[in-house]
C-alpha cells in the first residue's frame, strides 16, 4: 500500500498494519506492507517509527508505482486529495479514504471513476471514526428500508455541549478548553457551525436512502449561539441538548438537517458524553438500532481505514474489485418546509404587562401551532418577562411564519433562542 499523508490517522494505520500482521494474513492470506508514504517533511518527529526510505515528498512515487495496489488517502483537504485519488484510480489502484469533506463534495464523481476503472473506493472512516456505520448501512442493513437516521456525528461539539451542560460553563470557556485539549481546531468554524456534521449526514443519507444527497441539501445550524440559560431551561423541562444530525424519509421525500436539538433525558443519545459519537438508525424491519463509539482519534479512525483495506484485499483475492458500487436507486426529492414536522423550544423576552401572554397565545392559535409546555418568569430587568415554550408538532413553514410575526409584535423585545425538539418527556 501507499499512503497519502502520515499524520495522526496515517501513523495509526501504520501501527495497526505492523501490529496486526498475523490477523491480516489470516483474514486475506497475504501480508501487508507500506511501500511509500507521501509527507510534507521527511524529518518530522512522528507517532510511529518508520524507515525514512519509505517517505517521499513526491506524490507520483505513490500514484505511479506499479507495485502499489492500494492507495490510502489520509492527508485531508479537498481539491488536492481529489486530484490524487482520480490519478490513483486512473492507474487502476484501489483507494481507501477517511476524507469526509472530499466524499461529501465529490463522492459521486470519485465513485463513478472507481467503477469505470474496476477499482474499489471505500470510505468507512469518513463518518464517525471507529464506528462501522457505513458498512452497517450497506451490508448489515442491506435488506431493510431505512426510514430515519439520527445521531451525534461531531465529537468537538458534543464535548463542548457536555461540558456546558455538566459544569455550567459558557460556550467561550469550554471552546478554549476544547482547543487546549486538542478536541477543537484553532479555527473551529467547521465543527461548531455544524458544517462537519452536515457533510457526514449527507454521506449517511446518500447511503441509507439510496439517493444522491448533497451538502447543499442539508439544513445547518451550529452551537455558537447556545447559552447557559438555554441549557438550564432544557434541563428544567426534562431535556438534554445535543447537536443532532437528522435524515428522515417519508415515502419518497426526505429531509436532512443538523441543529442543536433537545432530547428527553431518557433518550439513548442524551447519554452520549464528551467526544463520543452515536448514530440511531430506524429500519422498517429491524426497528431501532444504535451504533456508539469514539468518533475520532488516531487508532479508532485507523481501525476503520484498515478494515476497508481488508475489504479491498478480499475483493482482490476474489477478483471482484469495482463491483460493489451501486448507483442511487431513487431520485432525490426534498421535503418542502410545509412537509417538515417537528416540535420546537422557544425562549422570548417580552414586556411584563397584563395581556401580553394572551396576545402571544392568540398568535400561536392563529398560526395553528399549539403549546405542549409554557413558562412565564419575571426577569431582573425592569418591566420584562421571559416566556419559554415547547410546541406540539407543527410544520416548519408555519413555525417560521410564527417567528417572523412574533418578532414584529410591539410587546416582544427579543427572540432569545429557538431549537428543534425530538421525542417525548415521560410525565
Amino acid at each position: 500500500m501507499g499512503l497519502l499523508g502520515l499524520g495522526t490517522v496515517g501513523c495509526g494505520v501504520v501501527k495497526i498494519v505492523e501490529n496486526h500482521q498475523d490477523k491480516l494474513k489470516h483474514q486475506v492470506g497475504c501480508s501487508v506492507k507500506v511501500k511509500k508514504a507521501l509527507v510534507k517533511d521527511l524529518h518530522k518527529d512522528r507517532l510511529v517509527n518508520i524507515d525514512e526510505k519509505l517517505l517521499t515528498l513526491h506524490a507520483e512515487e505513490v500514484l505511479e508505482d506499479p507495485e502499489i495496489d492500494v492507495v490510502i488517502e489520509v492527508m485531508g483537504g479537498v481539491e488536492e486529495a481529489r486530484h490524487y485519488i482520480l490519478r490513483a484510480l486512473k492507474n487502476r489502484k484501489h483507494v481507501v479514504t477517511a476524507n469526509k469533506d472530499l466524499m461529501a463534495v465529490y463522492g459521486s464523481e470519485l465513485l463513478a471513476a472507481a467503477s469505470e476503472n474496476n477499482c474499489d473506493l471505500f470510505y468507512e472512516a469518513s463518518v464517525a471514526g471507529g464506528i462501522p456505520i457505513l458498512r452497517s448501512l450497506v451490508d448489515g442493513l442491506a435488506s431493510d428500508r431505512i426510514t430515519k437516521m439520527m445521531g451525534i456525528v461531531n465529537g468537538t461539539t458534543n464535548f463542548i455541549l457536555t461540558k456546558m451542560n455538566n459544569e455550567g460553563s459558557s460556550y467561550e470557556e469550554v471552546l478554549h478548553q476544547a482547543q487546549a485539549l486538542g478536541f477543537a481546531e484553532a479555527d473551529p468554524t467547521s465543527d461548531v457551525e455544524g458544517i462537519d456534521a452536515a457533510r457526514k449526514m449527507a454521506i449517511l443519507a446518500t447511503l441509507g436512502f439510496s439517493m444522491n444527497i448533497e451538502l447543499k441539501d442539508v439544513q445547518v445550524k451550529g452551537i455558537s449561539s447556545v447559552s447557559e440559560e438555554d441549557l438550564e431551561y432544557s434541563k428544567k423541562l426534562g431535556y438534554t441538548m445535543k447537536l443532532i444530525g437528522i435524515a428522515h424519509r417519508e415515502k419518497e421525500k426526505v429531509e436532512v438537517s443538523v441543529a442543536p436539538t433537545l432530547l428527553p433525558h431518557a433518550h439513548p443519545l442524551a447519554s452520549v458524553q464528551n467526544e463520543y459519537n452515536a448514530v440511531y438508525v430506524y429500519g422498517e424491519a429491524v426497528g431501532e438500532t444504535m451504533f456508539y463509539g469514539p468518533g475520532a482519534g488516531s487508532l479508532p479512525t485507523a481501525t476503520a481505514v484498515v478494515s476497508d483495506l481488508v475489504g479491498v484485499m478480499k475483493n482482490m483475492r476474489l477478483g471482484v474489485n469495482g463491483k460493489s458500487m451501486v448507483s442511487p436507486q431513487f431520485q432525490k426529492t426534498l421535503k418542502e418546509k410545509e412537509e417538515v414536522q417537528a416540535k420546537h423550544f422557544l425562549r422570548v423576552h417580552v414586556k411584563d404587562e397584563v395581556g401580553v401572554l394572551s396576545h402571544i397565545t392568540n398568535l400561536f392559535s392563529n398560526k395553528g401551532v399549539s403549546f405542549e409546555k409554557i413558562l412565564q418568569l419575571p426577569l431582573k430587568e425592569d418591566a420584562l418577562a421571559e416566556v419559554v415554550v415547547v410546541t406540539h408538532h407543527a410544520s416548519l413553514q408555519r413555525y417560521e411564519d410564527l417567528l417572523e410575526e412574533l418578532a414584529g409584535m410591539p410587546m416582544v423585545k427579543e427572540i432569545k433562542s429557538s431549537y428543534r425538539v425530538e421525542g417525548e418527556v415521560a410525565v
